[in-house]
């Protein structure tokens, strides 16, 4: 019973190597079918050697491109692979192009797929990852949701597939290479301060749109502590196009990284002060209990609120004026109170290889 597990972005390959191993310990077969989405070394290869999962079986090489050129060329590519492999099922994980092309070309040739994160929503149709996410949902036959706000969701919207609640693989992921990365890491050398704000930005909505862009540049510049901020390509590239980054560059209280790599980004997570991000996965990354960090979310929506509930994320937007004044009065109030992790123990990678394991012997 061959799984072919599907990745192609960085937090794709870190929430599924907690379930490739899961599969071997289960005696799965899995098969790591890589699209080259993150064809950047930085934002892919890295991650294999540090989260020590092998090179990928296939890589596709599916690279940039318009959405829709995008999504089409790795369908084109997954039905290729998938025709000369058989699986048994395929895996896809979050709300990428590359999920909704795994899917579909699985679902085309009779493959059966299951959704690792699935039932997450934000509303937002501004966001491409919304209508994956949906797409991939309504396509799947096994519904792996974190949550049982992502169960409810499924079931009211009558999907087709079987859900269980698993909890979110990216917990497993930080138990498992947190003291890995305090010992490897040697990222904190090149950070000056010991209270600094984490600033993540990548999202098209934001770095995309020029006004928006403008008002992230104004946060980082007026921030009330020191700022670290892993330079995204895409947010590079953008910086640059509108004669920004030099406006970045040259304050005294902005510290530039290269694209961080997930042992360094899990050691900048853990010594922060607070994070400020637009990405989805840091919301959840700092629900973790070996991490507990309080996340400003950039963005006007987010598919997680049950990390809004706990008291890890607050929803700021994107007016400069509101992130700061969120900014200045963290700095100057009392520490943070959280609730348990909504994610899960830790074990969800487990969960979902003994559920799948149970479900493919069934179905024989």
């Amino acid at each position: 019973m061959a799984v072919a597990v599907v990745v192609g972005t960085r937090p794709e390959i870190i929430k599924m190597a907690p379930v490739f191993f899961a599969l071997q310990k289960a005696k799965l077969s899995p098969r790591l079918v890589h699209s080259g989405q993150h064809y950047d070394y930085k934002m892919s290869k890295v991650f294999f050697e540090e989260l020590e999962l092998p090179e990928p079986d296939a890589f596709l090489s599916v690279g940039s491109g318009s959405p829709g050129q995008q999504t089409g060329d790795a369908i084109i590519k997954f039905e290729k692979e998938f025709e000369g492999t058989r699986p048994a099922c395929v895996l896809v994980e979050g709300d990428t192009n590359t999920v909704l092309a795994g899917a579909v070309a699985a679902m085309k040739k009779h493959i059966r797929v299951g959704h690792v994160e699935a039932g997450l929503r934000s509303y937002d149709l501004r966001m491409p990852e919304e209508l994956n996410r949906r797409l991939t949902d309504h396509a799947s036959d096994f519904l792996f949701a974190p949550t049982e706000d992502s169960v409810n969701i499924l079931r009211s919207e009558g999907v087709w597939g079987k859900i269980f609640r698993t909890g979110n693989t990216v917990i497993d992921a930080t138990l498992r290479y947190l003291p890995k990365a305090e010992k490897a890491s040697k990222v904190m050398w090149d950070v000056p301060w010991e209270n600094y704000v984490l600033v993540t930005l990548h999202r098209a909505e934001n770095v995309d749109d020029p006004r928006t862009l403008d008002n992230m540049v104004r946060v980082l510049l007026e921030c009330p502590l020191p700022v670290v901020l892993p330079l995204h390509p895409r947010t590079d590239m953008r910086l640059r196009e509108h004669n920004l980054k030099a406006k970045v560059q040259s304050c005294d209280t902005i510290k530039l990284l290269p694209p961080a790599g997930y042992l360094d980004m899990l050691v900048l997570m853990k010594r922060s002060k607070i994070i400020l991000t637009d990405s989805g996965g840091i919301q959840e990354e700092a629900c973790s209990p070996v991490m507990k960090k309080r996340v400003l979310v950039m963005r006007k929506s987010t598919e997680r609120p049950e990390a809004v509930r706990a008291g890890y994320c607050k929803v700021v937007g994107t007016d400069a004026k509101k992130v700061l004044r969120e900014l200045r009065g963290f700095a100057e109030g009392p520490r943070a109170k959280f609730k348990p992790c909504p994610y899960g123990r830790g074990d969800s990678g487990e969960r979902i290889a003994g559920i799948l394991k149970r479900e493919l012997r069934q179905a024989r």
